[in-house]
């Protein structure tokens, strides 16, 4: 055998034999790959007999179920939505914690810096004694602008025993009580009648301030014994009390005399009949019921009540 032939058949042995290892290779992998069909299903398990009364279907845990599951995907729609607010109520807290520090920490500087201020303030209310309640005005006046200056006045003055406050508090009611009656008093006498206006709101106008000052009068006739037993006891004075009850009964009279005089232009340019009587008995019935509470006309609001009364040829019937 020459050269050739040898150098051929070993050639062909050397193919044969990787061929061999490749188909055992091949064999190999066919073994190691798992199968991608899922595993069979576990047998069912015997089921044991159960008593028919013990078990029973319950259609509410259904429903119950399918609302759960319905809010629970609507929350999950708006999960974007929840996670920001929670963030923003996050910062929000964390940004409220840090205010409420820096307030408790300035409450605390005001305790430690101001005592020998709110000192001198507490010797100037429990020596206040006035005749005059528009002394007493302007002390408050003055003594609110000096307090203003506290970050919180209720919560430093807290820190102060010695604190006047029981005295403080009577004083600021006094003058907050008379400041506003005297301001009440003032929109009655400063009221004008309203041509422009349609008869049903200018009555409307008059009849609600008239209800006002009723039952601020009634507020302060209620408390008037125990507020000037209390006033006396801290030296405010308490005159002024029925000085302006008084005076606030009498400026009801000019509401009287606007109303009629109203009352008494509209039934002029009113033909006679029903329209006229019902008219004629509402400003007589207002009439009626500032002269209750005034205790009386004075010449003026007489006046208009003899006009109103008089417009009539025949008398009316009440």
């Amino acid at each position: 055998m020459n050269n050739v032939t040898k150098m051929e058949v070993k050639l062909q042995s050397e193919l044969t034999e990787q061929n061999h290892v490749r188909e055992k290779r091949e064999d190999e992998k066919k073994t190691m790959i798992p199968s991608k069909l899922p595993p069979p299903p576990p047998p069912p398990l015997k089921m044991l007999p159960i008593k028919s009364k013990t078990v029973r279907r319950m259609p509410e845990v259904i429903e119950f179920y399918r609302s759960l599951t319905r809010k629970d995907s609507r929350v999950g729609s708006r999960s974007n939505g929840a996670s920001v607010s929670e963030a923003n109520f996050s910062k929000n807290m964390i940004g409220e914690i840090e205010n409420r520090s820096t307030y408790l920490m300035a409450i605390k500087s005001d305790v430690e810096t101001q005592g020998e201020f709110i000192n001198f303030l507490s010797r100037e209310v429990a020596a206040a004694a006035y005749t005059k309640i528009s002394d007493v005005e302007a002390f408050v006046k003055w003594l609110d602008g000096e307090l203003s200056s506290l970050v919180d006045e209720r919560a430093v003055l807290r820190h102060f025993p010695n604190w006047p406050e029981r005295k403080a508090d009577a004083l600021r009611e006094a003058a907050c009580t008379y400041r506003d009656l005297k301001n009440l008093e003032s929109e009655i006498l400063s009221y004008k009648d309203n041509l422009l206006q349609t008869p049903s709101q200018a009555f409307n106008r008059m009849q609600a301030l008239q209800h006002r000052l009723e039952l601020r009068v009634g507020d302060i006739e209620r408390t008037k014994e125990s507020s000037v037993k209390k006033y006396k006891e801290m030296q405010i004075p308490s005159d002024w009390i029925q000085e302006m009850m008084t005076q606030l009964k009498l400026s009801s009279m000019k509401l009287a005399k606007h109303y009629m005089a109203r009352t008494l232009k509209e039934l002029k340019s009113t033909a006679q009949g029903p329209r006229e009587n019902e008219m004629l008995l509402q400003g007589v019935r207002f009439a009626y019921r500032v002269h209750q509470f005034a205790g009386g006309f004075d010449v003026d609001t007489t006046k208009a009540f003899e006009e109103l009364r008089q417009f009539r040829t025949q008398p009316y019937k009440w």
